[in-house]
């Protein structure tokens, strides 16, 4: 399938990937050195996917989170979108999500590859209206899980979200016991009944993502350094200070 839109040029989504890697040092060098000047922060920059089939309505759930905002007429994204969503999360951390909405076909194109590089964390997001969107879950999550792993190996959290609930639902959605199991099967680490048009769920998926990438990156970068303060972490690295300076989600 050719590319075209926002695909269009594939030199552009490698720069953008490797902007994030910039933009995470630059994050680290501000927080050290306005730290004296004001109370410490700490700043994270996580790359988030949204992905799932084609009319789940994933473009709708990023400008309902980004924007607080929904419209019945989106066009269908072709390729790639990018929004970016900044979280006061307490009063010492700010998280900057870099939420990348890639359209549903892509999946079957060689491009995800790309679009993966560098996410900590993800959606998959289906219709719960229709039950062959579920049914392209698992294509989903096998394929994140192919192109995509955190510094040590283990693939990236990822939240499933059973999308436009306001509305009747088919199949699996409709027992929640079972869909428990599903997500547990399946490795997801929880999934919710969303709509964008009515906000429902929202926040509290986001939440518990980023609650479980900090874990994450908790866990990764937990050496004696950090632990002393010595170092920023930032998505799934970690850079040294310049100066020493004085959740189950769900």
């Amino acid at each position: 399938m050719p590319l075209t839109g926002y695909c269009s040029d594939v030199h552009k989504h490698s720069k953008d990937v490797d902007n994030l890697r910039i933009n995470r040092l630059k994050l680290s060098v501000h927080a050290s050195t306005t730290a004296g000047e004001t109370s410490e922060k700490r700043e994270h920059l996580y790359k988030i996917l949204v992905i799932g089939e084609l009319g789940t309505g994933k473009t709708s759930i990023i400008k309902r989170y980004v924007h607080q905002f929904f419209s019945q007429h989106y066009r269908a994204t072709i390729g790639v979108d990018f929004a970016l969503k900044v979280v006061n999360w307490d009063a010492d951390t700010v998280i900057r999500l870099q939420l990348w909405d890639i359209a549903g076909q892509e999946r079957f194109g060689n491009m995800t590859r790309v679009y993966y590089k560098e996410a900590v964390g993800a959606f998959i997001v289906f219709d719960v209206t229709r039950a062959s969107t579920f049914e392209a879950v698992q294509k989903w999550k096998n394929d994140l899980d192919n192109k995509v792993q955190l510094s040590d190996g283990s693939p990236v959290p990822c939240v499933l979200l059973a999308n436009k609930c306001d509305q009747a639902k088919e199949g699996l959605v409709n027992n929640s016991a079972q869909m428990d199991d599903y997500c547990k099967e399946k490795g997801f680490v929880s999934w919710f009944e969303t709509s964008a048009k009515e906000n429902i769920n929202i926040d509290e998926a986001a939440r518990c993502l980023v609650t479980q990438i900090l874990s994450n990156d908790k866990m990764q970068s937990g050496s004696e350094d950090e632990r002393d303060g010595n170092i920023i972490s930032l998505g799934n690295g970690a850079v040294p200070k310049e100066k020493e300076k004085g959740s189950g989600c769900c």
